[in-house]
């Protein structure tokens, strides 16, 4: 196994020519993210500040939500920056760079995405081994294929140890919905942090993006199916 942590490193260069780097480093056991800061934490980070209805944390046990801890550097970092601005945004990690001229908004999604699954949030946990092959800027399609795959595969090895008896979608459908309403739960802490709107806008895409990944599971994979029909005749 590899003993060294997976790392990600985001440089995000907006158009007035402020740049933000971002390294993410992932345990290579756990695949949990090492910490994002050492704190002072803001108020908002508490786990009993509207905390998320699905959480299964005690607010008496865990002083801090683990994603809100992670996410609020950035947070504070573009809490006034407008979703739509322009940006350059080049993510280097162990195997290869990708690069892309975007807007904030999906620049701090793809990097949300990747922090909230790692920062050992019991609901967010199942999206570790996607996290390990992340991949920036993913389509909706990507991301489709990516998730479900991943899922299956670990289906499969709990099939091998006798732990389930098929494969189905069930529990992947009822896992996004979880995802949701963290997402409901990190917006409702930071909506009231910033004047400008692309922190929420990034939330707001992650939260879109799960409900489609659930409605998805209910109709068979529509944006994906149509790749395993091509020869199907011959």
């Amino acid at each position: 196994m590899n003993e060294q942590p997976y790392w990600f490193d985001y440089r995000i260069e907006l158009e007035d020519g402020q740049v933000s780097c971002i390294r993410i480093e992932l345990d290579p056991e756990t695949l949990t993210m090492a910490p994002a800061s050492r704190g002072p934490y803001p108020p908002w980070t508490q786990l009993s500040y509207k905390q998320c209805q699905c959480c299964p944390l005690l607010p008496e046990k865990e002083l801090y939500c683990p994603v809100a801890v992670n996410i609020s550097d950035l947070v504070d970092r573009f809490k006034d920056i407008l979703s739509h601005k322009n940006c350059m945004v080049v993510c280097e990690t162990i195997d290869r760079t990708y690069s892309k001229k975007t807007s904030a908004m999906d620049a701090l999604t793809s990097v949300f995405g990747i922090v909230m699954a790692t920062s050992n949030c019991p609901v967010m946990d199942f999206l570790k081994p996607m996290a390990r092959f992340h991949l920036p800027f993913a389509s909706v399609e990507e991301t489709t294929a990516r998730s479900t795959s991943l899922f299956l595969l670990g289906q499969y090895f709990k099939y091998k140890k006798g732990l389930v008896s098929g494969f189905d979608f069930d529990e992947l459908e009822k896992n996004y919905a979880r995802v949701q309403l963290v997402n409901e739960g990190l917006l409702a802490r930071i909506q009231s942090l910033g004047k400008e709107d692309a922190d929420k806008n990034a939330i707001i895409t992650l939260h879109s993006l799960s409900q489609f990944l659930s409605l998805e599971m209910d109709f068979s994979l529509g944006t994906v199916a149509h790749l395993f029909e091509r020869g199907s005749d011959a």
